[in-house]
């Protein structure tokens, strides 16, 4: 199995019901943002890093996604009849992936600063991780609600608490996905067991993250984007 990640998994099969009614007759990755969909924002930050391949999946107004996707050289993983939840999601792409770790990517959230992905690409370290996620601190995120995802330790070990948020954004390896009986499942599933081996890692985001998975979110993102760019 190769060491280096050279494929993107874009998550865009969901339904975007916190988006409503928005998304009653637009899937949520088509939403604009600033003048462009939300997918777009995503595939911003995926060409820079020169992957083999970018896959998306679908479910939710198929016809639309592939209509915006497939000029732009996106392979397409559908998710038929059932939608299959981003663990599933990400092993029933794995034909199109390939067998070595990869990128993750959600689409509905928008950074401001670095590129997470290269940010991941610089930092991972296949010997010592199966897993690594950046994570942002709750005080840089925009539009959360609640408290956060994980807590990270001196050595950058993730465990589960509240004080950083998940981005949405990763390096996986995917072995370990063949072992879980569902067909869709979370990925929440295969952290838990890297969890317990000690092998999923965190890189602190340095910058500012918005979440983008409600109506509000569109505005605060918006904003965003000008404070960062004045």
């Amino acid at each position: 199995m190769k060491q280096s990640p050279d494929a993107v998994m874009l998550f865009a099969a969901g339904f975007g019901t916190r988006m409503a009614p928005l998304t009653d007759h637009c899937p949520k990755p088509l939403i604009p943002v600033s003048g462009k969909p939300l997918i777009d924002h995503a595939l911003a930050l995926a060409s820079p890093i020169n992957p083999t391949r970018i896959v998306a999946n679908t479910h939710y107004l198929p016809d639309q996604m592939a209509d915006h996707l497939r000029p732009l050289g996106v392979t397409l993983s559908p998710e038929q009849p059932d939608i299959l939840d981003t663990g599933g999601g990400v092993r029933a792409a794995l034909p199109l992936l390939g067998d070595g770790p990869i990128y993750t990517l959600n689409t509905d959230a928008i950074w401001a600063g670095p590129n997470p992905l290269a940010l991941l690409r610089d930092a991972w370290s296949p010997e010592q991780m199966d897993g690594l996620l950046v994570c942002v601190p709750i005080g840089r995120t925009v539009g959360r609600v609640g408290n956060g995802d994980f807590d990270v330790d001196d050595s950058s070990r993730i465990s589960r608490g509240t004080e950083f948020v998940y981005g949405g954004a990763q390096i996986i390896k995917t072995d370990l996905l063949h072992g879980i009986p569902d067909k869709a499942f979370s990925l929440n599933l295969i952290w838990d067991k890297m969890l317990k081996a000690g092998k999923l890692f965190a890189l602190r985001y340095p910058g500012r993250w918005c979440d983008v998975g409600h109506p509000a979110g569109i505005g605060l993102a918006e904003d965003m984007l000008r404070q960062s760019n004045v």
